[in-house]
């Protein structure tokens, strides 16, 4: 099983404050990394370290490199959505948490204060301390849960779900 460090986030805004944030930490910016932090900005959510090689045309091996330095200063997180690669994601504006349907792949990107009541009841019943950052909460978005006969209380209007290297949002009627 893969884990994810346990370091605090740090917090910029833009391409330039990632830059400043990494160099505060002593990193280099060679132009892969320059080109790996410039893709992460521009995706419209997790994204896997096979998917940035591709996009850039950069070794894959250099590309993991990257993102786990970067993970390790708190630049990034990986999170693991359904049965495919981890997923990178940038961390600066605040870190996200995620519900993943197991029947269709949609994702749903949540802050994670909105999860705090079900943080609190795990904590008050077992006693851990639980995040979703790294592995999200899977079961069926509201679409799949009604076709499967289970409650469903509408859908989301912005739809966000998984390619399996690649996560994106649109406007959509499932």
């Amino acid at each position: 099983m893969t884990s994810a460090p346990q370091v605090p986030p740090l917090r910029f805004e833009t391409l330039e404050g990632a830059v400043a944030a990494m160099r505060e930490r002593g990193l280099r910016l060679s132009t892969a990394r320059r080109l790996i932090l410039e893709d992460l900005f521009g995706a419209d959510g997790p994204v896997s370290a096979e998917y940035v090689a591709t996009r850039l045309h950069l070794d894959l091996a250099s590309v993991y490199r990257n993102l786990e330095t970067m993970e390790r200063h708190g630049l990034v997180r990986h999170v693991h959505l359904g049965h495919g690669p981890g997923l990178y994601v940038l961390v600066g504006r605040g870190e996200h948490e995620h519900l993943y349907c197991e029947g269709c792949g949609a994702v749903k990107t949540v802050e994670p204060a909105q999860l705090d009541a079900l943080r609190d009841i795990v904590r008050d019943e077992f006693g851990f301390q639980v995040r979703f950052t790294h592995f999200p909460i899977v079961g069926l978005c509201p679409r799949c849960a009604a076709q499967a006969g289970g409650d469903s209380p509408g859908a989301d209007p912005r739809h966000e779900h998984s390619h399996g290297d690649h996560v994106h949002s649109h406007p959509h009627a499932h």
